[in-house]
């Protein structure tokens, strides 16, 4: 069974190819419709997501502050199916209990990103898989 691994190319087309059909009032597919919720959530990447090619030659540095676009749209992506099929356990209990708290499903998504990215950075640092422990322990934290 092959996994699927996109290439930056292929994430970025995605989105904006998503986005054009978004706008244009085309049908999506249900992952397409989630992306777009999420990108009609983010009204400063509109620009970008009209512009494929210049999304596609864009570079996204920490040096340069900048938030990649693409990355934060795929961790909303991967949370809310993360939500959805409630792994790892009790992630969907704790993002209810953080919606309410906060106010906001968005705001939510943005601590429990947070941790993703945390628990991400540290096991490409070390060198090992991520660790669903690690990440359910700092969700945890959030409640």
């Amino acid at each position: 069974m092959a996994i699927f691994n996109p290439t930056r190319e292929d994430v970025r087309r995605f989105f904006c190819d998503t986005w054009k059909k978004k706008t244009g009032s085309h049908i999506l597919t249900p992952l397409e419709t989630i992306a777009g919720d999420w990108m009609e959530q983010h009204p400063e990447y509109h620009t970008l997501l009209t512009d494929p090619e210049g999304a596609l030659a864009q570079d996204y540095t920490p040096e340069r502050g900048e938030t990649n676009p693409f990355l934060h749209l795929s961790m909303h992506l991967s949370i809310s199916e993360q939500i959805s099929i409630n792994q790892p356990p009790s992630i969907k209990q704790i993002a209810e209990n953080l919606t309410r708290k906060l106010g906001t499903e968005h705001e939510a998504q943005h601590r429990i990103m947070e941790c993703l990215g945390q628990v991400m950075w540290e096991s490409q640092r070390e060198g090992v898989s991520l660790s669903p422990e690690k990440y359910l322990e700092a969700l945890k934290k959030l409640n």
